[in-house]
């Protein structure tokens, strides 16, 4: 049971870590994400300045300004001149739309061309991936000189979306590797803390389990570590039957392999060393599990 508890408590422990190292590894992977995204933007924001270049040169104007791009929202743009210009409908959304496919997370997006003077919208139309989806009108009509600003608002898919699913596919990686530094790293089984000290009698053998050993008239037989986990296991139940089930569950279950040749190997190992005392034998219960017999 304290074997079981103890065991228990190790799993709880190391669920614990790889949970706090899967974090730590989603933490560092988003604020490298995030670099990849200023990089990302900073580039729609020229793209954007380009659409502004190119609006003026088609008005005539090729010497004043394109002011700073500006972030009015999330997703939200606006492209803003130093002076007063016009323009033409049908040149806008071409320009917009060739210069914007060099975008590739700008695959949907709505346009307004708002006039400064009177703050209303003077022209708008919305781009789809699928072009049957698109809403153009009124391009054959040529937009009289004004103080115009041009707000493009992209679909909130793309970028933020596509770091979501590097994120989220990025958990079972995470976890695996996890997985794998803490098994590296976690430390070998130990005998109960209260046994350490004890000297078990088995007939005319005495166990001593902290040292690893069997004194069989005054003949010392060293023990491994499992062959010492196995026997003890034993040696706090003699006389009774133990199921092969819990052997295989306390002394491998917590090493992440359980072979059922490997108990049997213990087992014959253990008989081998105790055969020194014929009143001391380990036998088969034939669909239940070991016996300890210890004759008087």
């Amino acid at each position: 049971m304290l074997n079981s508890q103890n065991l228990l408590s190790g799993k709880r422990k190391y669920l614990y870590g790889l949970m706090i190292l899967s974090f730590i590894s989603v933490v560092c992977l988003a604020f490298n994400m995030g670099g990849s995204d200023n990089f990302d933007f900073s580039r729609r924001e020229v793209l954007l300045r380009r659409i502004g270049h190119e609006i003026l040169l088609q008005s005539g104007d090729s010497t004043s300004r394109v002011l700073p791009v500006k972030k009015i929202a999330e997703n939200e743009y606006q492209i803003s001149f130093e002076k007063n210009l016009t323009f033409r409908p049908d040149s806008l959304v071409n320009t917009t739309r060739r210069l914007l496919s060099k975008d590739p997370f700008a695959t949907d997006y709505i346009v307004n061309v708002l006039n400064s003077g009177n703050s209303g919208v003077a022209y708008g139309y919305a781009i789809s991936k699928n072009k049957k989806d698109d809403i153009i009108a009124c391009i054959g009509r040529k937009q009289p000189k004004a103080g115009y600003m041009i707000n493009i608002k992209f679909k909130p898919t793309g970028i933020n979306t596509t770091k979501n699913r590097y994120l989220l596919g990025s958990l079972p990686f995470l976890a695996f590797v996890g997985f794998i530094f803490l098994r590296s790293v976690k430390p070998r089984r130990t005998l109960p803390d209260n046994l350490h000290a004890d000297r078990l009698t088995l007939g005319a053998v005495l166990f001593d389990a902290k040292n690893r050993k069997l004194i069989i008239n005054g003949k010392t037989i060293g023990l491994t570590g499992t062959e010492t986990r196995v026997l003890l296991i034993f040696a706090m139940s003699p006389n009774e039957i133990i199921e092969r089930s819990r052997l295989q569950k306390e002394i491998w279950e917590d090493e992440g392999v359980i072979v059922g040749r490997s108990l049997d190997m213990f087992i014959s190992k253990l008989r081998k060393k105790l055969e020194f005392d014929p009143n001391i034998n380990i036998v088969v219960i034939r669909g239940k599990g070991y016996k300890l017999e210890i004759s008087a």
